[in-house]
């Protein structure tokens, strides 16, 4: 069982800085996908940035050129330095692990940390 545990965030103004870590505890495969979701109060969940075993990323078009996600497969952990905040940003940020296995996909989520950005 993988279970993921989230640090970082917190309360920031517009044009602050804030880095989350998510350590990933347990048996990760080595072809995985790490990455971070948003979820902000009466909107869908949505993808931040992802971050390949191969080192490939994906970002959001509104985070572009502000977020850099990153990872230390060593520690299982994955980093996401977010720059240049904006209030849009705020929302609960969640870690998720999707890995695979024989053919099978296995996927864990965080319990979310709350990133507040005041105008």
């Amino acid at each position: 069982q993988v279970q993921l545990v989230e640090s970082g965030g917190g309360l920031v103004q517009a044009g602050g800085s804030l880095r989350l870590s998510c350590a990933a505890s347990g048996s990760i495969s080595d072809n995985n996908v790490m990455g971070w979701y948003r979820q902000a109060p009466g909107k869908q969940r949505e993808l931040v940035a992802a971050i390949h075993s191969s080192d490939s990323t994906n970002y959001a078009d509104s985070v572009k050129g502000r977020f850099t996600i990153s990872r230390d497969s060593a520690k299982n952990t994955v980093y996401l330095q977010m720059n240049s905040l904006k209030p849009e940003d705020t929302a609960v940020y969640l870690c998720n692990v999707k890995t695979w296995r024989l053919w099978n996909k296995y996927e864990y989520w965080g319990q979310g940390t709350q990133v507040t950005v005041s105008s």
